[in-house]
């Protein structure tokens, strides 16, 4: 099967013709049309810094629903005793920054290139990329930032400075959307951390059903 290469008009092909890997097509643009197109389809953008945009849709999907969240007894104890103060959308820019900075001083790569981050802010500033930061003794403990579109929150990345600091942000993350009605969390890729916090994985056709019926104006599937 072919790679499709995009064309400047903000539209991907069905998210079903992806390769098995997930890789579904190269090129384009970060801009916010072509984002918004993207995450209301379930695709997102992953690739390294000096390649051409790779957008991927990934089946099965890993989803987190709010109303299966776990948090064990222990995470709920430390939690509790500990003395960080949570934040939303007060510092996305070095929430984003420090995704990508721990990565590299942990001596791995990052998808987080400059253009990224200057992509996501953007889409901060237009109100659809969100942050959640944790803060200890007013330093950055650690945080996580995602899209939100609808009633779906698309989970991009998290970091840690300090022991718990990304589960104490997805603790509260997960507890806002709740308030809010939000129907399910994008994982994008299987990991056992978010598995133990309840994440399960689905078909693909059946996450791409969750954003049509939770998403205002998602594409409808052919």
């Amino acid at each position: 099967m072919s790679i499709f290469q995009l064309t400047d008009e903000p539209v991907f092909p069905d998210p079903a013709l992806a390769e098995e890997n997930g890789l579904l097509a190269v090129g384009g643009d970060l801009s916010i049309p072509r984002l918004l197109a993207a995450y209301s389809s379930g695709i997102f953008p992953w690739y390294s810094q000096g390649e051409p945009p790779l957008w991927w849709f990934t089946d099965p999907r890993l989803v987190i629903f709010p109303d299966e969240f776990k948090v064990s007894r222990r995470l709920t104890r430390t939690l509790k005793n500990s003395n960080f103060t949570i934040t939303f959308n007060k510092n996305f820019s070095e929430v984003i920054s420090s995704c990508a900075d721990i990565r590299i001083q942990n001596g791995e790569g990052t998808w987080i290139s400059d253009e990224m981050k200057e992509a996501y802010i953007d889409l901060h500033l237009a109100g659809y990329a969100h942050s959640v930061e944790c803060w200890l003794n007013n330093e950055l403990a650690g945080g996580l930032y995602g899209v939100a579109l609808g009633q779906v929150f698309f989970g991009e990345s998290m970091f840690t400075r300090i022991s718990n600091g990304s589960k104490a942000a997805l603790v509260a993350l997960v507890n806002h959307l709740k308030l809010r009605n939000f129907a399910v969390i994008d994982c994008q890729m299987t990991t056992k951390h978010l598995l133990a916090f309840g994440g399960r994985e689905i078909k693909g056709e059946e996450f791409r059903q969750l954003l049509q019926l939770h998403i205002p104006n998602t594409p409808k599937q052919k």
